[in-house]
This record gives structure tokens, sequence and C-alpha cells, in this order.
């Protein structure tokens, strides 16, 4: 048995194996916590990015400083957000409501009325209201839940990047673990593997999104779009799942475009959106992703599918990472690693 027990240990293959479809586990029994889980990564590892990359500038400033600073700032910025821009985003969501009710009810959508018209009356409408009563409250919870998990992880990657020396130090003493140091090590192997591939991709996808946000409301100003913040919200939020994102929010644009201009300027937000895709094909994506991960837009949809099956709407959004992420440990696609990791394990030889 002691002699079974010391080849495992000595097989990486195996040992990291187990390891892993122990992460597995452990994350599918706290999946009803993957919205904590996956935003207290996503600020820490800002936060961490932030404190490299200022302490780079300034070396003499602690980094106790720059978290403190860091969120004052996020707190500053969401009492501002809560009281300035929630009411204005609230009105044009409620403008562009009217708009698309108004643009139902022309002489040119007259066939959708009556089809409406006719299931409706041929419906029985104590269930569709208890259907709608039902989504109304479900998205009411989710949004509660959300909200929730948001201040949860602030404050909790608060506490971790306020201590981060010591939490390291902490960090590494598992590792001198007299019986599961070879867990331990595995963990931490996949950690850092995770934070490099994950941190890079998220990166990339988010000054994509940046510059995708910008080129379309700077767009939408020419045209003279109504409810240009709360359409600049949504692409940008879009902009966040790859390739797909840029396509799926063609939808709500061309509909707000016709009901400002009609076929025209549906015509234009056509044109809109396939020079700036294809900027983002030919410019962004090599600038952003060069050496890091191009999947084919095939796995790419793929990827999306099978993400938002398994994790939904965060699906759409970690799993491009993730599905880049198990490329690199089966070593089939590596990603050039960039940052400084906070646990660094080298692979074993």
């Amino acid at each position: 048995m002691g002699q079974a027990w010391d080849k495992f240990k000595e097989n990486t293959t195996v040992h990291r194996l187990v390891a892993l479809c122990l992460i597995i586990l452990v994350l599918y029994a706290a999946r009803s916590m993957m919205n904590t889980i996956l935003l207290t990564f996503i600020f820490t590892y800002l936060i961490v990015h932030l404190i490299r990359f200022t302490q780079k500038k300034i070396p003499r400033l602690p980094a106790q400083v720059i978290v403190v600073l860091a969120y004052l700032l996020v707190i500053a910025l969401i009492y501002f957000a809560i009281t300035i821009y929630v009411p204005i985003l609230i009105k044009q969501i409620i403008k562009m409501s009217h708009s698309l009710i108004k643009f139902y009810q022309s002489d040119d959508m007259n066939w959708v009325s009556r089809y409406l018209s006719h299931y409706i009356s041929n419906s029985e409408i104590t269930t569709q209201a208890k259907h709608g009563v039902t989504i109304l409250v479900h998205a009411l919870t989710n949004f509660g839940t959300l909200t929730i998990a948001f201040f949860m992880s602030l404050i909790m990657s608060f506490f971790y990047t306020i201590e981060l020396n010591s939490m390291t130090e902490f960090s590494h003493t598992f590792l001198q673990s007299r019986h599961l140091s070879w867990l331990f090590e595995d963990v931490a192997y996949f950690g850092s593997k995770f934070v490099n591939t994950f941190g890079v991709v998220l990166e990339a996808q988010f000054f994509i999104a940046l510059c995708n946000t910008a080129m379309t409301i700077i767009c939408l100003i020419i045209m003279r779009m109504p409810q240009i913040i709360a359409l600049g919200l949504m692409v940008f939020i879009l902009s966040l799942i790859p390739v797909a994102g840029v396509i799926i929010s063609l939808i709500p644009l061309s509909l707000v475009a016709y009901s400002v201009g009609g076929l025209r300027y549906v015509i234009y937000i056509f044109i809109v959106i396939m020079i700036i895709h294809a900027i983002e094909a030919y410019i962004l994506n090599p600038k952003f992703m060069a050496s890091k991960t191009e999947l084919p837009i095939f796995y790419t949809f793929v990827v999306l599918l099978v993400g938002e099956h398994f994790l939904g709407t965060w699906g759409l959004i970690v799993g491009v990472p993730i599905f880049t992420f198990l490329l690199d440990i089966l070593g089939v696609k590596s990603v050039k690693k960039k940052k400084p990791q906070i646990l660094k394990i080298e692979d074993k030889k």
C-alpha cells in the first residue's frame, strides 16, 4: 500500500488529474455561489494588477494605500451611478420601450398586432398572467442575488488585497504539508495557470469591448439615435461575449433604428456593425489577442453554447477563458505569460 502511494505521488500526470477532478467537484458543489466566486476572482485580479502596475511607477507606495484608494474610488463610482446614472438609464429604457411599442403599433406592423390579438384572445389570460408574474419574480430574485454577490465579492476581494503579502505567505504554508503537499502544489499549479490564462483573455476582451462601445456610440451620435447611454451600456455588456456579442447587439439596435428612421436607418446600422466587426476581427483581435489565444470562430461558438448550457449567462463571458485554460494544461495551445502570479508553482520535469 505504501509503495502504491509513493508511486502515485511520483506520477505527476496522475495526481494532477486527480487534483483537477477534485477541483471540478468542489466547484460543482459550490455552483450556487458561482456569482460570488467569479466576481471575487475578477475584482481581486484587477486590484492585484493595479497594485503591480502602480508599484512599478511608484515603488515606495504601500500596497495598502493603493487598495484603499481604489476601493474608495469604486464606492464613489457606485454612489454616482446609483444617484445619477441609474435614473437616466431607467428614463431612457422607458423611452426606448415606448418607441418600440409605437413601432409595433404602426401601419407597417399591423399584421403583428393582428396576430398578437388573435393569440391573446384564444389563450388563457389567467395562465399568461401567472406566467408573466413568475418571470418578473424570478428576474427580481436574480437581480437581488446578483446584487448581494456583487457587494460580497467587493468585500472579500478588499480583505484579500489589503493583506496581499500575508495571504501569499500563508498560502505557501500549505505547500509544506506532510501528507498532502502534492495536492496543494497541484492546486497552486492549476491556480497559477488559470490566473494567467483567464486574466489575459478577459483583459483582452474587456479592451475590445471598450473599443467596440466607443466606436458604436460615436456612430449612434452621428446618426442622432435616442437613448445613447442605455444603448451604449447594452453594447458594452454584449461586447464582453466574444464574436457573438456584436451579432446579438445588432437585433435591438436594428429595432430602435427602424423606429427612428425606418429601413434606411436599419441599413445604416448593418453597415456600422459590419465595419466595427471587421475592425474587431482584423485589428483589435490580432492586437489584443496576439500570442494569447486565437480560436477559430466555429470553436468559439461551440464553446459559447456549451458554456451557456452549463454556466448560464456567465458561460458566455468566461467560457472562452476556461476553454483556453483547458487547452493550456493539456499542452494543446499555451498562453503567453504576461502578469506576475501571486503563487507561482513551476511545472515539474
